[in-house]
């Protein structure tokens, strides 16, 4: 039985164990932070089973991954597993995103199809170009957490890979608007 999800769920669920993380990041450093993300990010895939009684396909995936690197993070003591998780989430969304198109399904349009309703080939199109975009960042934060402070790398993860989400999806709207479908 499906439960009336509230409006607050998705915003939560999404950016509440990345603020948290932020947060204890500030006040205890990096393994304090990665013990917060470790512990929430299970109990987020939880709250969105009890409304919604599936178990999100990629929410899970980074959430095991979460859990596997920050796990090693804090057994082993040694902050490279939780600098490189971004990298790992990045390229498995790239290589599953890729995977779909060699098998000739879009996996963009299950996830997104209700919110915009586009072609085949619009789907596609913007299928690789997510694709590409996440490959791009696994290897972004590559270079930053290697090259950069500890500092440095957690601002990137907090707040620079969100805003280049946003610059990317507002500059796919040229390819959503030329492929949209009219509503019925």
């Amino acid at each position: 039985m499906e439960r009336k999800k509230p409006g607050w769920v998705g915003p939560v669920t999404e950016y509440g164990p990345l603020a948290l993380f932020f947060v204890a990041y500030s006040l205890s450093g990096l393994m304090a932070a990665t013990l917060v993300m470790v512990i929430t990010a299970p109990i987020g895939i939880a709250v969105g089973w009890f409304y919604e009684r599936k178990i999100p396909v990629f929410p899970t995936l980074t959430a095991a991954v979460i859990i596997l690197f920050g796990g090693l993070t804090l057994w082993l003591n040694d902050e490279t597993f939780i600098k490189m998780k971004p990298t790992i989430i990045q390229a498995a969304f790239g290589l599953i995103l890729c995977g779909g198109l060699l098998f000739k399904k879009s996996l963009l349009e299950p996830l997104m199809g209700k919110a915009w309703r586009m072609t085949a080939a619009g789907w596609r199109a913007l299928t690789l170009r997510f694709a590409l975009y996440f490959f791009v960042m696994a290897g972004l934060n590559e270079v930053i957490w290697r090259t950069q402070t500890t500092d440095f790398w957690v601002n990137f993860k907090v707040f620079g890979t969100m805003g280049l989400m946003m610059v990317f999806i507002l500059s796919q709207y040229p390819l959503m608007r030329r492929h949209h479908l009219p509503d019925d």
